[in-house]
């Protein structure tokens, strides 16, 4: 099983890095260099479920770390 800090940590690494790549054009400006800029159209379609998984896993994680404590 996994440690709550660890999940926790994976949880907001990976909203902020997904929450980056849909609000500035990080990505857009990264595959427009590596000439893929025909995959750039698809990126919201892939990028915002990604944000609300791990928006959900961060969420999931404070809850379960706060559920442990009141024991």
């Amino acid at each position: 099983m996994m440690n709550d800090n660890k999940l926790l940590i994976m949880g907001i690494v990976g909203t902020v890095l997904s929450a980056l790549c849909c609000f500035t054009p990080v990505l857009v400006v990264l595959l427009s260099a590596l000439g893929l800029s025909a995959v750039v159209g698809y990126l919201d379609i892939v990028l915002l479920p990604v944000l609300a998984f791990f928006v959900s896993i961060t969420l999931y994680a404070l809850w379960r770390r706060r559920s442990r404590s009141n024991l």
